[in-house]
């Protein structure tokens, strides 16, 4: 299950990490998807490359390191209108350090990662 079962619509339109629920369910990219309500869902399906998280929803920091580690669902940021997510939050404070690096780094990186997935 995507995000551990939590919606990514409402880290944009809530601004917190929220449980979605298995009523709203969707299913893509490969993923179910959960959201907290219809309108959440139906925002995403309408654009879901907007509201997916970078990396495949895994942990930012780590693809910046050429590998990928589980997340967090209430360890994250959004940075340039897309949504990153970390392992922890000593991992969030060391990704933070250089935001603007380890995304050019995770962005090189990803195509492999993903290839490899």
């Amino acid at each position: 299950m995507a995000l551990r079962g939590y919606d990514p619509v409402a880290y944009f339109t809530n601004g917190a990490a929220t449980k979605g629920a298995a009523d709203f369910a969707a299913h893509w990219d490969n993923a179910t998807w959960h959201f907290a309500s219809a309108a959440n869902r139906a925002q995403f399906l309408n654009s879901p490359e907007a509201f997916a998280p970078q990396y495949g929803g895994y942990c930012a920091w780590a693809v910046s390191q050429g590998y990928t580690a589980p997340i967090d669902p209430g360890v994250w940021r959004i940075v340039d209108g897309k949504l990153y997510l970390n392992a922890n939050r000593r991992i969030r404070r060391r990704w933070e350090q250089d935001l603007g690096g380890h995304i050019a780094r995770a962005d090189a990186n990803w195509p492999n990662l993903r290839a490899g997935l």
